[in-house]
């Protein structure tokens, strides 16, 4: 099986000893790196809705987006975003063997890169998905990247010889994969917090708990979609009346607490 998710705006730029590889979209990332460094502050509020001072970084990293960027400059895909899926993924905590394993299982989506391995080297930025930014392939990145992205996740399925992607990204970023390129059979969790037997889904446990799954398959070595049907983290509970084909729904209490 594959798994994506989300990346984050939130980076830690902690120094990581890991042996990193090389993203399989560069050369697009580094045209996308290349419009960005030509927008005014202006431009970059409006198009991601930042405020002066995150308008004012972000453009400072685009600025300093190097083809040959120094190894300081660089930090793995898993360990770089900071956000609340990877409170749940907890990736600085796998075992070398389990990150290897999600080298080849796991797949992070991203505006700029496109997509990225766990260990996959990626400079500073932040570039949403649903960020309407023009290039020369469209006026939007979902047209910038068209097929490439499904094209990349369906070979590396096939590479570890599965049909079956589990989707733990958000729509915005999961937009991005055209179903009709992916040619894979989706299966897409939500989670959902019981409050007074009334389950609702609350996002901010909800991206915990996909990046928490991710770390489930990830940990138990899940080849198969019935095998997620045993996520239990956090208290969470495979609800089958609630759930519907390829789409599975977990509850919890929702006084449980945070998803780790």
């Amino acid at each position: 099986m594959l798994v994506v998710i989300s990346p984050a705006k939130r980076l830690d730029w902690s120094e990581r000893k890991v042996e990193m590889t090389e993203p399989e979209l560069l050369a697009d990332a580094g045209r996308l790196a290349k419009t960005m460094r030509n927008l005014t502050l202006k431009d970059l509020k409006g198009l991601m809705g930042l405020s002066d001072d995150l308008a004012k970084l972000n453009r400072d990293r685009f600025r300093a987006f190097s083809e040959e960027p120094l190894p300081e400059d660089l930090r793995p895909a898993a360990l770089a975003f900071a956000g609340d899926t990877y409170l749940g993924l907890e990736a600085a905590s796998l075992e070398p063997e389990e990150m290897a394993w999600a080298q080849d299982h796991l797949r992070i989506l991203s505006g700029l890169y496109g997509v990225l391995r766990p260990l996959d080297a990626m400079q500073a930025y932040r570039l949403e998905m649903g960020s309407r930014l023009k290039t020369r392939r469209g006026k939007s990145l979902y047209e910038y990247w068209r097929d490439d992205i499904a094209k990349a996740l369906r070979v590396q399925a096939e590479a570890v010889g599965s049909d079956v992607l589990i989707n733990c990204a958000s729509q915005e970023y999961f937009g991005a994969v055209p179903p009709k390129a992916l040619k894979l059979r989706i299966v897409t969790p939500q989670f959902m917090e019981d409050k007074n037997g009334t389950p609702k889904i609350v996002s901010f446990f909800a991206k915990r708990a996909r990046g928490a799954m991710a770390r489930f398959i990830i940990q138990n070595r899940i080849v198969e979609p019935e095998g997620i049907l045993g996520f239990d983290t956090g208290g969470y509970e495979y609800r089958a009346d609630l759930s519907e084909p390829d789409k599975p729904v977990f509850v919890r209490p929702a006084d449980a607490g945070p998803v780790s």
